[in-house]
């Protein structure tokens, strides 16, 4: 008889016991749903606040694009007719020295506005099979009169395949034209010693069992240390005078944007590579 009550007693207690630990877990769980749902309510006003700050900077940028051009308009006129005064030419040396010096200062805001636009506008892709041979041979012939201005030589070793991108081509020649002016300015000027020369090439692959296509472009420039590597596509980070410190930036935007990657491999005194992994048209089966 008492083993029977004992093993009702027993039988209660479980029953209880359960369902406090029921309940203690289906609180935890909306305790969990709820610091969920808060830190995705979070994440999306500091998305909106995201979004509304880069349409008011974007703004910002155009607004400001238009009084600097009539000013860039104006000094020119002003060098003109500096250019055409009669009269004391140690003073219009010195007038036209200085609205120089202003000129190539407007000319710099210019490209830091136009960077900026490029790094924070919105981009609309438009993706379509791209030949990526014919990219490079393009974008050599295009960069090939800045190049020899600077002694560099341009090599394009395209695939013996065709190799074709899922990509909008505008937009990812603008990434690689980027990189271009990157490895050239790495380089520096024309009188420095040494081995100057650009290599672009392609070919396709694979990238954790899915077909991609390469775009490589290295320089036998100077080289990054690692810490430098580490900080290359920060925005406004750079190690070059008069640069905005937004090219590699927006070229990594641009790439990731269409679901690709940007790699890089640097080594001081020998160069700099970097590789665009690029989604491919999908195959009929």
């Amino acid at each position: 008889m008492s083993s029977e009550v004992s093993l009702v007693i027993a039988g209660s207690a479980g029953l209880a016991a359960g369902a406090v630990l029921t309940a203690m877990v289906s609180h935890a769980r909306r305790r969990k749903q709820v610091a969920l749902v808060r830190r995705a309510e979070r994440r999306a006003r500091s998305a909106e606040r995201l979004a509304e700050l880069g349409s008011m900077t974007s703004g910002l940028a155009h607004e400001i694009k238009n009084p600097l051009s009539t000013i860039g308009l104006n000094i020119q006129l002003l060098a003109e007719a500096l250019a055409e005064l009669q009269g004391n030419d140690e003073e219009r040396g010195r007038l036209e020295r200085r609205v120089g010096t202003l000129q190539r200062e407007i000319e710099r805001l210019r490209d830091i506005l136009t960077d900026f636009l490029d790094f924070a506008g919105e981009k609309k892709l438009a993706p379509a099979p791209t030949d990526l041979n014919a990219m490079i041979d393009e974008l050599a012939d295009f960069f090939h009169p800045q190049a020899e201005r600077q002694r560099v030589r341009i090599f394009v070793t395209p695939a013996s395949q065709r190799v074709e991108a899922l990509v909008d081509g505008p937009l990812i020649k603008q990434a690689v034209l980027n990189l271009l002016l990157n490895a050239l300015q790495a380089m520096g000027d024309a009188e420095r010693p040494g081995t100057r020369e650009i290599y672009m090439r392609t070919e396709l692959g694979e990238d954790d069992g899915h077909p991609v296509a390469r775009l490589r472009v290295a320089d036998t420039g100077p080289g990054m240390d690692e810490a430098t590597t580490q900080r290359i596509f920060t925005p406004y980070f750079t190690t070059k005078s008069g640069g905005t410190g937004l090219g590699l930036p927006t070229s990594r935007r641009i790439v990731e944007e269409h679901g690709g990657r940007i790699e890089v491999h640097s080594e001081l005194g020998r160069g700099t590579e970097f590789t665009l992994v690029l989604p491919v048209p999908e195959t009929p089966e």
